[in-house]
């Protein structure tokens, strides 16, 4: 029982990093840039979160599997196989978990009066410096939200997992993988553990999160 728990959290930390680059990134570009298609691009970015997740795995699957452009490249190129590795969990859980992320800090550098910004511009400062004194720190509540929110939809993420994943224990196996399993296999006990544990573990996250925002004196 300890393997699937053990895999999730390194899934869900990985997956988070990504998220927390990508979100990062497109949050910015999306918010402070000019740029032709603003909109498609943001649909794009959100879609994975109103699909249902056995067709994000399947869009996916397309993409990373032996016949897909980028799985038959890595293979034909490198040797590297994506299908059924916990590589593809990580992918899985990223993509998924990435609109919330991108969510959160769109709302958080929005939120940022712009007053701070152009005064540490006529002052000298360059874009990079401004956005790490002045919009980072500024939006750093919601961006610690989203961080918090997009791990532990990593976490619970199941649909487009099992599809590019699969279940293979010791390997891909996470905690809403093994759940599933157990529960179809009859064991009861098992699921109940691991269903209690990531129910704890979710609960006092968001606990924490809330905890942290109110202490800060920051509105939940």
């Amino acid at each position: 029982m300890l393997g699937p728990i053990l895999l999730s959290i390194k899934v869900a930390c990985a997956a988070t990093i990504f998220a927390f680059i990508l979100g990062m990134f497109f949050a910015y570009v999306l918010t402070k840039k000019q740029i032709p298609g603003k909109s498609i691009w943001e649909t794009i970015l959100i879609l994975p979160m109103v699909l249902p997740p056995s067709i994000v795995g399947y869009l996916l699957l397309k993409v990373f599997g032996k016949r897909g452009p980028v799985g038959a490249f890595l293979l034909d190129t490198f040797g590297i196989q994506i299908v059924f590795t916990w590589i593809a969990c990580v992918i899985a859980a990223c993509v998924v978990a990435l609109p919330l992320m991108y969510q959160n800090a769109k709302a958080a550098l929005q939120s940022v009066d712009e007053t701070y910004e152009l005064a540490a511009g006529t002052l000298g400062s360059g874009e990079w410096k401004i956005f790490w004194t002045v919009t980072f720190p500024l939006a750093r509540p919601g961006i610690v939200s989203g961080v918090i929110l997009t791990f532990a939809r990593a976490m619970g993420e199941f649909g487009a997992t099992l599809m590019l994943a699969g279940n293979i224990e010791g390997q891909t196996q996470t905690i809403p993988t093994a759940i599933y399993y157990a529960v179809a296999a009859g064991r009861e006990e098992e699921a109940n553990a691991l269903v209690a544990a990531m129910t704890v573990f979710s609960f006092f996250m968001i606990f924490g999160l809330n905890t942290w925002l109110k202490k800060k004196n920051y509105k939940v």
